[in-house]
């Protein structure tokens, strides 16, 4: 479905073209700091405006992609400028038009604002890029794209070992990459060598056949840089360091909305392109999902740096989506795309809450930090409710998305879901215990001057807040736009690998969002 406004290529060039404004204005003579902080602002809320102009015409009955640009760019080899959103891709897109602003605001840099919030818009520009793009050789420009600011950011405002971290973060992601590009071009010839037509368009390239091992070797190229991204166990060691190290708006933009990109890339790549070897290759992937929910949860509460507690819950986080994914059930996928969006939401306001202790106290060490409750009781109660919904505690937007993931993937995959059940009480223990250390306990000298939030950060941080329980009371609007994607999602792989879901799954989708809802509402 096409419109005559074109929303998304507005959503990439806009801030792109922002980033490029500030870095040629901030050159100039004379212009203040908080000027490039206001106009990286603005053009971050601008973006915002447009994504919710567009979710608001987004069509709940269809799956297909709408607001489609399809414009010739390099013909000649068969790329072309084709953006489109479904149902999957919307509300990464809002996620990160709703983050932005949120970083710059309340994350600023105290040195050379200039080069930090041109980054940043540049980031924000390849991240709804990635989401955007249903050209694949357009994808990986955008896919790539994200590796450079990130690696500015990291390196040029992170911490002590911020230059180890950003090296780290890009060798790793770059190698991953490189498996991709071999598996697009490879496909794109294959597909070229079937039909006639060099083409990288998604819709067109679903059509391609494989022979023999063909489909799992390409599977296993796009999910190596996926994997690498997401970051999926075993693929993660990049992310403590990168997490860690970054400064508090580059561990946000980096664990909540870049990370995406890997699971997006697999519900919208390998589950289209190769269906087949999406469900000959699920227990290995199941497998791994798992594997990285306990061994996030294990590693998490062996830590005592309130920011590696997070990073590593974030792993397990990430092991949820990839479980939901490959459940193939409408209930597992629902949830898995949901998970994507709440948990960027949880863990971008976990990580700018840990940012703003930091600016206090000037450590992350649990031991460090001890009754903050007393002297910051604004700043302990929204910790609380962002640690709450992380947990998936009910009335809150984590209970839905691990709910559906969960009961999805009992349905296909019951061993696989049972023991992932054991990472939602290990949660429970880490974030709680964190919690406790840090907020609870007989207040020292230096932590009892602790300064509560101020209302320019209880500004910034109340829409995440609102997020949290808005979607954990009343998830439907999100739900409505997901599920028609994610139903003919699932009725592709059925078709193209004839297999069929549980009956359970294909008529209780609806029963189990509105038990998630009911319950989230008690």
């Amino acid at each position: 479905m096409s419109h005559a406004f074109p929303y998304l290529t507005v959503l990439v060039l806009l801030p792109a073209g922002g980033a490029l404004g500030v870095v040629l204005l901030g050159a100039l003579p004379g212009v203040r700091r908080v000027v490039l902080e206001w106009i990286g602002i603005g053009v971050a809320l601008a973006t915002l405006g447009f994504a919710i102009a567009m979710a608001a015409q987004f069509s709940t009955g269809t799956g297909g992609f709408q607001f489609v640009s399809d414009h010739a760019w390099a013909s000649g080899v068969g790329v072309k400028w084709h953006l489109g959103v479904d149902g999957i891709s919307l509300f990464l897109v809002l996620l990160a038009a709703v983050l932005f602003p949120i970083v710059l605001a309340g994350a600023r840099t105290r040195s050379d604002a200039r080069s930090f919030v041109g980054w940043m818009l540049l980031l924000e520009s390849a991240c709804i890029g990635s989401f955007v793009s249903i050209d694949l050789i357009l994808f990986f420009f955008f896919f790539e794209l994200t590796l450079v600011p990130s690696y500015f950011i990291i390196s040029g405002w992170g911490y002590a070992r911020r230059a180890y971290a950003a090296v780290k973060f890009f060798v790793y992601t770059f190698l991953g990459s490189a498996f991709l590009l071999v598996g697009i071009l490879v496909l794109a010839f294959l597909h070229e060598h079937q039909t006639g037509v060099l083409t990288f368009s998604l819709p067109a390239l679903e059509h391609t056949h494989f022979a023999g091992a063909t489909g799992i070797l390409l599977f296993l190229a796009f999910t190596a840089a996926f994997a690498v991204k997401a970051p999926l166990f075993p693929f993660h060691t990049w992310s403590p360091d990168a997490y860690t190290e970054a400064p508090t708006g580059g561990s946000m933009v980096i664990a909540a909305v870049m990370a995406k990109l890997g699971t997006y890339g697999i519900l919208q790549f390998d589950l289209r392109l190769f269906p087949q070897a999406s469900v000959d290759l699920a227990p290995l992937m199941l497998t791994l999902a798992v594997v990285g929910i306990l061994y996030g949860a294990i590693v998490a509460c062996a830590q005592r740096d309130l920011k590696r507690v997070v990073t590593y819950s974030s792993l397990a986080q990430m092991g949820f989506v990839a479980l939901g994914i490959f459940a193939f059930t409408s209930q597992g996928l629902t949830g898995g795309v949901l998970l994507m969006f709440n948990h960027g939401i949880v863990t971008a306001a976990l990580f700018l809450l840990i940012g703003w202790i930091y600016e206090r106290r000037q450590t992350w060490q649990v031991s460090e930090l001890r009754g903050l409750q007393a002297p910051a009781p604004v700043l302990a109660g929204v910790f609380t409710v962002a640690m709450l919904a992380s947990i998936g505690l009910p009335g809150l937007n984590g209970f839905v998305s691990e709910f559906l993931v969960l009961s999805g993937a009992f349905l296909s995959h019951r061993w696989w879901a049972v023991v992932a059940t054991f990472g939602v009480v290990l949660a429970a223990i880490y974030l709680l215990w964190a919690y406790q250390q840090v907020f609870h306990g007989k207040v020292d000298l230096a932590n009892s001057r602790t300064r509560d939030l101020s209302w320019a950060e209880r500004v910034v941080i109340a829409p995440l807040i609102l997020v949290i329980v808005f979607l954990g009371v009343y998830p439907k609007p999100v739900l409505d736009r997901i599920t028609p994607t994610v139903n003919g999602l699932v009725a592709q792989v059925e078709a193209a690998t004839h297999t069929r879901q549980p009956a359970v799954a294909r008529s209780g989708v609806a029963g189990a969002e509105a038990a998630a809802s009911g319950r989230a509402g008690r």
